[in-house]
Parts: C-alpha cells; sequence; structure tokens
C-alpha cells in the first residue's frame, strides 16, 4: 500500500458516512486542502444536487461529477478529497484513485446511514429499500478501492503514513539490519541478516559493502532508534537510494524514532550529523515486541511519551500502552504529514531535545537519550515558565556527570543554530508549542547547567 506522503488522501464511502466532518479534521489536522466534490459541483454549477438531478437527471451528474472529481485527483498539492457515495461507480475515477490517492474508506451501517439521511433533500435517499439496494451494490466498489478502513482520524493518519500497529506483525522479505539483542528475544529469519550496535559511519560503510540485494529490494530495521536510524541511512544511500520497513522493537522507537522518515548517524562532533529524510514504506508496531524490554529502556521511551503529551495537551502517559502508543505515532504521524521535511511545524518535535543531543555529546552518547531528553524537557519546560510536575513525576530526572563547556559546544552546534543563536521549542501551555524562540544565552547556558552534575 502506497503512502500518502505525496498523495491526496481520497475519502470514499456510502451517503451519511461522515466523510465530509472526517475529512474537515483530517484536513485541519494536517494542514491540507479540503475539497468536499459534492460541494465543489454545487458551488461551480451553482445548484444542488437534487435540482440537478430533477432538471437533468442521475446520468449527467455522473459524466459531471467525473469531470471534477478526475480534475481534482490530478492536482499536484496532496490534498483531502472527500468523494460523493456513487463516484466509485465511474470506472475512470477508480483508476485514478489507484493512481493519485490512499483512498480511505468510511464505513458505516446501512440503516445508520438511513437514520442520518431520511428526509433529506438527497436525491437517491427517498426510499429505504431501494437505499438498501443501493447500498448493496455499491458496497463490494467501495471495498475493492479502499486502501484502509477507518471511522477515526487516527487510523487515517497512521495509515497516511504506512503505519501498523498490531500484535504479530512481521516483515515477509528484504534485507534485515537488526540489533543482536532484540535478534536474539525475537527472532526474525529474512533473506540476508546484519547485525549492529551504533550508528556511526563506519558501521554504515560495512553495510554499504556487505549488502548484496538489489535496487528493487527492500532493507528491514529491527531493533531500537538507534538501528533504525542507521538502517534508514543506509537505505537512503545504498545504490542511491532503496526502500525500507521499519520494525521499532523499543518503546523509543515505537512512538518516536522510527516515524517520521528522519535518518541519520552520528559523528563525535554530534548526534545526527549526517543523515537524510527517507521516509519507510512501512512502520510495522507491534506492541507485544516491548514485553522483554529491560526497565531503563521503557524509561527512556516514557521520556518520548511526555514530549509527545506536553505538545499535544493530552496526559498521554497515562493511558493504557497499546493507546498510549497508538496515539504517540499518531500525533507524530499528523505532524510529519504536515511539515516532511522539518521546514516549519515539525521542528516542535524537537522539544527538549537541543538540551538533551548537547548532554549526549557531552557525555560521548554514555548518558541514555531517554534519560537527557527529560532533563531537556526541564530545561525547556523552564525556559517557558512552566510547571514541571509531569516531568519530574513521571521520568524522576537527575543531572548528569558531563563536563560544562563541552555540553555548551555541543549545545551550539546544534542543527537549529542560526546565525550563532540557539533557537529553541518552548511552550506557551501544554498544547500550544511555539519555535524559533531566541532566549538571552545566559539564561540559555543557565537552563544547561542546571542539567549538569
Amino acid at each position: 500500500m502506497a503512502t500518502a506522503l505525496d498523495r491526496h488522501i481520497a475519502l470514499i464511502g456510502f451517503m451519511g458516512a461522515g466523510k465530509t466532518t472526517l475529512g474537515m479534521q483530517l484536513a485541519d489536522r494536517i494542514g491540507r486542502p479540503f475539497f468536499d466534490l459534492d460541494q465543489e459541483i454545487e458551488a461551480t454549477s451553482r445548484r444542488s444536487i437534487a435540482d440537478f438531478f430533477r432538471r437533468e437527471g442521475e446520468g449527467a451528474f455522473r459524466v459531471v461529477e467525473a469531470e471534477r472529481t478526475l480534475a481534482t485527483l490530478r492536482f499536484d498539492r496532496p490534498a483531502i478529497l472527500a468523494l460523493g457515495g456513487g463516484a466509485i461507480e465511474t470506472p475512470a475515477i477508480r483508476e485514478a484513485l489507484r493512481e493519485h490517492a490512499l483512498t480511505v474508506l468510511v464505513d458505516v451501517d446501512v440503516d445508520l446511514a438511513w437514520e442520518r439521511v431520511e428526509g433529506s433533500e438527497r436525491p437517491l435517499a427517498h426510499d429505504p429499500e431501494q437505499f438498501r439496494q443501493l447500498y448493496e451494490r455499491r458496497r463490494g466498489l467501495y471495498e475493492e478501492a479502499a486502501d484502509v478502513r477507518t471511522q477515526t482520524v487516527d487510523d487515517v493518519v497512521l495509515a497516511a503514513l504506512g503505519i501498523r500497529i498490531e500484535a504479530g506483525l512481521r516483515p515477509e522479505g528484504g534485507a534485515l539490519i537488526a540489533d543482536p539483542a532484540a535478534l536474539e528475544l525475537h527472532p526474525l529469519k529474512l533473506d540476508e541478516t546484519h547485525t549492529v550496535r551504533e550508528k556511526t559511519l563506519d558501521e554504515a560503510a560495512r553495510l554499504w559493502t556487505e549488502l548484496t540485494i538489489s535496487r528493487d529490494g527492500t532493507i528491514v530495521g529491527y531493533g531500537g532508534g538507534t538501528t533504525t536510524d542507521l538502517a534508514g541511512f543506509v537505505a537512503a544511500t545504498y545504490l542511491r537510494g532503496v526502500p525500507w520497513t521499519a520494525v521499532p522493537t523499543t518503546l523509543v522507537g515505537q512512538v518516536d524514532a522510527a516515524i517520521g522518515g528522519k535518518t541519520a548517524v552520528d559523528l563525535r562532533e554530534g548526534k545526527n550529523l549526517a543523515g537524510a529524510f527517507h521516509y519507510p514504506e512501512a512502520v510495522l508496531i507491534d506492541p507485544g515486541l516491548l514485553s522483554t524490554l529491560p526497565e531503563e529502556e521503557r524509561g527512556a521511551g516514557m521520556a518520548e511519551v511526555v514530549k509527545t503529551g506536553l505538545l499535544a495537551g493530552r496526559e498521554l502517559w497515562e493511558l493504557p500502552e497499546e493507546q498510549m502508543i497508538r496515539a504517540c505515532a499518531a500525533y507524530k504521524a499528523e505532524v510529519c504529514l504536515a511539515d516532511p521535511f522539518e521546514r516549519d511545524r515539525r521542528a516542535i518535535l524537537n522539544l527538549g531535545h537541543t538540551f538533551a543531543h548537547a548532554l549526549e555529546a557531552a557525555s560521548l552518547y554514555t548518558v541514555r537519550h531517554g534519560d537527557a531528553v527529560a532533563l531537556g524537557l526541564l530545561a525547556a519546560l523552564r525556559l517557558s515558565g512552566l510547571p514541571t510536575d509531569a516531568v519530574e513525576t513521571v521520568l524522576d530526572p537527575r543531572p548528569v556527570p558531563v563536563n560544562r563547556e563541552d555540553a555548551w559546544a555541543a549545545l551550539q552546534r546544534d542543527k537549529k543554530v542560526r546565525e550563532g543563536r540557539v533557537r529553541l521549542v518552548l511552550l506557551e501551555e501544554p498544547g500550544r508549542p511555539v519555535w524559533g524562540i531566541e532566549r538571552p544565552e545566559a539564561e540559555v547556558r543557565a537552563a544547561l547547567d542546571a542539567l549538569i552534575a
């Protein structure tokens, strides 16, 4: 199934399914234009669809509907489209959906659909028996055309980036790049296997020489954030780019690191300084893989959960585990769809990370990423003038023993520094992040110093 990174998201389904409502919510969350095709036809023809049916008949309407729908599907800028209930019966529209869109079936029970539209002006909703017959006639076409079925915005957002969350999910083939500990605990056998322990240029170079797949092969990253970052970077550069799939086995990976197409290796001078945007074709999340996760690794993942909750303005860390993972993954997917290559809003995902990366680099990466993020969130909340209770209660961060000058030097090399000025992600309040914020150097340095033992 193709993702919707550079494709339309087309909502199909029977009348009364709620396509317009869902489409408007989705467009608002991921910042895409929204087109309700029935409303577009009414606007251009300057009459209601019911009047169109009365005056010219259904056949004439279907011709206009096809012309308008096909023109919109061929619109270059990815958008959200809500198609009319009968559009799916036109073969040219079904073909254009396959070519240009991720097609989402917004399913509805026929009795509920009738309850919603009974008494309306819809031209094909006057007789309950004919209504049910029409539903049955179209149902197979909906199911055939759909890439995914859903009734929630979160499910559409996840599907739009190829993210599946389900027990037992595994890839079926490819070149496996795996963390050896994950491989031992949860064996997985693919066409070829390579194990890695760190994300460095030396490891990437080794993999470039060892891989035997061709350009139509797939790389599978199986492990935590270190492994999926490296696997994605190798996939982005091997043979000038091959597809890849992420199978995260840690909480950090499942809620954050494996989502969004950022791939990289670390340099001594800083974290993730060599990398590329290369989105995985699929992210397969099996919460069951977390059953063997050491407690310290779970804590590292909770730092990203708390970060996401602060950005979303919801206490996501209070949810049951699978719901928590789904909510965090959906939030990150939403932000990435709105800003795939971090030119604007996506910068909010770096909340706390400017400080965290500085601490990691100053420790030569002996400080665990989650511990550094927890400290970074403390600094961000303090500079935002907000309470730190959630971070302290859930994560209990402790200052780390690193060289202060090394940490400050690393912070000044951060990718978000412009013209020597550190630019931060802060919060006006939970759920209202702001980015590109400058604070006096003395305040930033004091916030960093407070994180160091």
